[in-house]
């Protein structure tokens, strides 16, 4: 199944990282993109949940992994995975030498207890 609605192709990644951790100097697990703004946000595992804030706060549902590897995309308003989409303005994953969990000067040693 792919999704092509709520979706800017052209919008472009906010960062590398997730901006509103970077922001706060805090670290995050896995980063999701906002198919329609580019928002570069943590995943719910992570401790600020960021993306899913960008959603509730934007009312932009859909968002890209921007994980190696991973094109899938997610509809926070339905819960539903999409296997594929459009191909979104690159870059479509973050740095391939870039951590994750990351940065990694702001991981705290015991990260794996702080997932959600």
């Amino acid at each position: 199944m792919t999704v092509t609605d709520g979706i800017d192709p052209s919008a472009r990644p906010t960062g590398t990282g997730c901006a509103d951790c970077d922001a706060a100097g805090g670290w995050w697990f896995h980063l999701r993109r906002c198919a329609q703004c580019g928002h570069i946000g943590c995943c719910d595992s992570s401790p600020g949940r960021h993306a899913t804030a960008h959603w509730k706060s934007t009312g932009h549902p859909l968002v890209q992994s921007f994980e190696p590897g991973e094109p899938w995309f997610w509809d926070y308003g339905t819960n539903e995975l999409y296997e594929s989409g459009p191909e979104l303005a690159p870059p479509a994953e973050h740095p391939a030498d870039q951590p994750a969990p990351g940065p990694a000067d702001r991981v705290p040693q015991d990260w794996r207890k702080l997932l959600q």
